[in-house]
């Protein structure tokens, strides 16, 4: 990936944007109508949750489902920075409460709950809030009898919040075999990057996984995993047609592409389950 030159930090907030993967400098409104993907690259720029719900739902039209959770900081975290004032920043600097949201509509007249990450949310970290988040948008799918999209993008796990935060794990996982037992389909869309503690969870229990181009999946990141074993990687270990090759991820779907490939796949799955 590019570093971003020095170059374009006086670039006028809000109207062009360097791209991360090739550095080429695009009209914001020009990438945003192209779904976050380079023009000249390809490369697939982080969506909001919002971006997600608007690109996907029918004519942009969603309903957010409510999160009871409000994160604060239990432990008194304090690092580099502490905890609280984290938070704050990140809400100031995204305009939402945490790094997930749950939200429903129809994707091409088909009723379907979808989670979104915000990787611009302290690395999209998996807390109190976003486990919630999932299962709050599990349990309205089972109460809509509707399918259920999840689309991470995340560090893993947030360690601020420690064992509050690995109990989202299980919690997540749970809110899956929820949707299972009711008959829903589960699909997954993973985008870049998804680590941590949410590969090790809800992100690789679908029941189809579907993935963009060149997104890196994985656990552990290469550098670690190479210290540990002391060994050099394959090329192209944990990028999505690494893992497309060796049976992890079902297809590489480009974002332009997505809403049509959901479509073919929720209107089979969703016609045998009303059978």
């Amino acid at each position: 990936m590019t570093k971003i030159s020095q170059k374009y930090k006086d670039l006028p907030k809000g109207q062009w944007r360097p791209c991360k993967g090739c550095g080429a400098v695009g009209y914001i409104k020009h990438i945003d109508r192209n779904f976050g993907i380079c023009p000249a690259c390809g490369y697939h720029n982080a969506l909001t949750p919002n971006q997600w719900f608007e690109t996907l739902f029918d004519d942009g039209k969603f309903e957010n489902i409510a999160v009871s959770v409000k994160t604060d900081n239990p432990l008194g975290f304090v690092a580099q920075k502490d905890y609280d004032t984290q938070l704050a920043a990140a809400r100031k600097k995204t305009g939402q409460d945490d790094a997930a949201q749950s939200a429903i509509g129809r994707i091409n007249g088909i009723k379907t709950v979808v989670f979104a990450m915000n990787f611009t949310f302290i690395g999209g970290s998996m807390g109190r809030y976003v486990g919630e988040a999932f299962l709050c948008g599990a349990d309205k799918a089972i109460q809509e009898k509707s399918a259920f999209l999840a689309i991470p993008a995340s560090g893993g796990a947030r360690m601020q919040e420690s064992t509050l935060s690995l109990m989202q794990l299980a919690r997540t996982t749970l809110g899956v075999q929820k949707l299972r037992e009711a008959g829903l389909p589960y699909i997954v869309y993973l985008t870049h990057p998804t680590y941590g503690g949410v590969t090790a969870s809800f992100a690789m229990v679908g029941d189809i996984h579907l993935a963009e181009p060149t997104a890196l999946i994985g656990f552990a990141g290469p550098r670690v995993i190479e210290q540990n074993i002391r060994q050099k990687l394959p090329k192209g270990f944990q990028t999505a047609e690494y893992l497309a090759e060796h049976g992890m991820v079902d297809a590489i779907v480009a974002r332009a592409d997505l809403k049509e490939k959901l479509s073919n796949i929720l209107g089979i799955l969703m016609k045998a389950e009303m059978k």
